[in-house]
C-alpha cells in the first residue's frame, strides 16, 4: 500500500511494531477483521458506517450552534433598544417554590425574579405588568434580558409616560430615590414659568399620580420641587416634616445640619428613618437631624 493511500485512510489508532510487539498481537487478536501492516505500523479502518455516523453527529452539533447563535442575536437586536426603557408584559406563571415569575414579552419568557419584584406585590395569571429592562447580561455566551420592578428608573418611565410636560421636556426630572413598595421621592422643575411642575405630575383630580401609583402597587410617591440652593431643596426634601433650619457644611463635604422642631422629628426621620435616608439619597448630601430644643 502506498503512502498516498496510507494518508487516506481513516484511522482510530496506530502501533509500532519495531517498539512493543505484545502490543500488535494485541491489536491482531481484537481488529483482525479492520486491520492491515502499513511499514512496520499496525493500522485499523474504521467501518463506513461509523464514519457516516461520526459526519452525521457533526453536521447536527453545527447546525445545532448555528442555530443556538442565530437565537443569541435575534434575542440582542430585539431588545438592544429596549435597555433602560419600560415594556409591557403578561404574567404566564408564578413557580410556587421560588416566587420568581415567567413573563411573556413579545412571545419570549423572561423571568422576573423574586428580589426584582415589588416587596409585597402578588402576581397572579393574566397580570399585565410594567417592567424596567435593566440590561441584557452574558451578550457573548447565553444572553439573557434583566428585567425589574424595584428599580428607580421604573418609576422615573412611568412619570414620562403619564405625564406629557415631562415627556415633551417641559417638566424635568431632577432626581429620584425610591424604597420599592413603601415610598419614593422624586424632585422635579419647570423650564416654563406658566407651568406647574408638581400640578402637572399630579394631574386633574390626581388621574396622572393614581396610574403610577396603582401601577407601583400603591406605593407613596412624594413630588417635590427643586431648588438650586443646597439648603431649600433639603428642607423640601425632607417633606412632610417642618424645617427650622438647614446648615450647610463649607467646603467640598456634601453634609448638612437639619433643625426641626421637637415634635417633627420622629416625622421627619422616618420610620425606620426612611424618610432621612430617601432626603439624602434624593439630595446627594449626607443629612443629621437634630430637633430644636435637645432634651436631656
Amino acid at each position: 500500500m502506498t503512502e498516498t493511500t496510507q494518508a487516506r485512510m481513516p484511522m482510530t489508532m496506530r502501533a509500532d511494531l519495531g517498539v512493543d510487539m505484545v502490543l500488535k498481537d494485541v491489536y491482531v487478536a481484537l481488529f483482525a477483521d479492520r486491520l492491515c501492516v502499513l511499514e512496520g505500523s499496525v493500522v485499523i479502518r474504521r467501518p463506513e458506517k461509523l464514519l457516516l455516523a461520526d459526519a452525521r453527529d457533526r453536521e447536527t452539533f453545527f447546525a445545532e450552534s448555528r442555530y443556538a447563535e442565530f437565537e443569541k442575536e435575534k434575542l440582542i437586536a430585539q431588545y438592544k433598544d429596549k435597555v433602560h426603557d419600560i415594556i409591557s408584559a403578561t404574567v404566564q406563571k408564578v413557580e410556587p417554590a421560588t416566587g420568581n415569575a415567567v413573563l411573556l414579552v413579545d412571545k419570549n419568557e423572561i423571568y422576573l425574579y423574586k428580589n426584582e419584584q415589588i416587596p409585597g406585590e402578588v402576581l397572579t395569571e393574566g397580570d399585565i405588568i410594567k417592567i424596567y429592562v435593566v440590561g441584557i447580561v452574558n451578550p457573548d455566551r447565553k444572553p439573557a434580558i434583566k428585567i425589574s420592578r424595584t428599580h428607580k428608573d421604573l418609576v422615573k418611565r412611568l412619570f414620562e409616560l403619564e405625564i406629557p410636560e415631562i415627556y415633551d421636556g417641559v417638566v424635568e426630572i431632577k432626581s429620584i430615590a425610591r424604597e420599592a413598595g413603601s415610598r419614593t421621592k422624586i424632585a422635579v422643575c419647570s423650564k416654563d414659568p406658566n407651568v406647574d411642575c408638581v400640578g402637572a405630575c399630579i394631574g386633574p383630580k390626581r388621574s396622572r399620580i393614581s396610574k403610577i401609583v396603582e401601577e407601583l402597587g400603591g406605593e407613596k410617591i412624594d413630588i417635590i420641587v427643586y431648588d438650586e440652593d443646597p439648603a431649600v431643596f433639603i428642607a423640601k426634601a425632607l417633606a412632610p416634616a417642618d424645617v427650622i433650619r438647614v446648615d450647610v457644611a463649607e467646603g467640598d463635604e456634601k453634609a448638612c445640619t437639619v433643625i426641626v422642631p421637637n415634635n417633627q422629628l420622629s416625622l421627619a426621620i422616618g420610620n425606620k428613618g426612611q424618610n432621612a435616608k430617601l432626603a439624602a439619597r434624593l439630595t446627594g448630601y449626607k443629612i443629621d437631624i437634630k430637633p430644636e430644643n435637645p432634651v436631656d
